[in-house]
């Protein structure tokens, strides 16, 4: 249990260095593409948190087609699509597995998943990325309104990595709102 303190520990403090230098001009982190996006949802938070790790809901809003989710530190976090039929030209084929490892559950505030990578169906895999799901109540606890912050970090020059986070940018803006039109039915 110690370890898990400490490594609880060293990620809430590399969480707080992460957000003070991520805005800050002459950081090296603002240049860098990431994906940073809030959606609000008229649904507790838990309910919303649990759409990230129930394979049902996954299925539901992320089109995913198979997932292995533990919402707990050193838990997998793999999820797969299927392969699209058309090609991008920098990515190939989308659609494959995103994976990496829970580093942080909390589930009061969200989740973190370190050395995730994704694995596409054709080519070499992207990563490793850093995946930083934040769930806050808006109007105090108990509140059926939900805050959803995603950040998607990681980056390595190269077109590739451009073009994914361009890509994924807008897949995660669409899967949003297909999980706020989900858990707000």
């Amino acid at each position: 249990m110690r370890f898990v303190n400490r490594l609880s520990d060293a990620f809430n403090r590399a969480r707080a260095r992460r957000l003070a230098t991520r805005d800050a001009p002459d950081s090296p982190m603002s240049a860098d593409p990431c994906i940073d996006l809030t959606a609000v949802i008229q649904a507790p938070h838990g309910r919303v948190l649990k759409a990230f790790f129930d394979p049902d809901a996954l299925g539901a809003w992320w089109q995913v087609v198979r997932s292995v989710t533990s919402p707990r530190i050193l838990g997998p976090y793999a999820i797969e699509w299927k392969p699209t039929d058309f090609r991008d030209d920098t990515l190939g084929r989308l659609g494959g597995v995103f994976r990496g490892t829970v580093m942080h559950f909390d589930a009061a505030a969200g989740f973190f998943v370190a050395d995730a990578l994704w694995l596409p169906p054709d080519g070499d895999p992207i990563g490793p990325m850093a995946l930083d799901i934040s769930c806050t109540s808006i109007g105090g606890e108990g509140a059926a309104v939900t805050r959803v912050h995603v950040r998607q970090t990681g980056f390595e020059e190269s077109a590739r990595w451009r073009r994914y986070y361009e890509v994924a940018g807008h897949g995660w803006e669409r899967a949003l709102a297909s999980l706020k039109a989900l858990l707000e039915c």
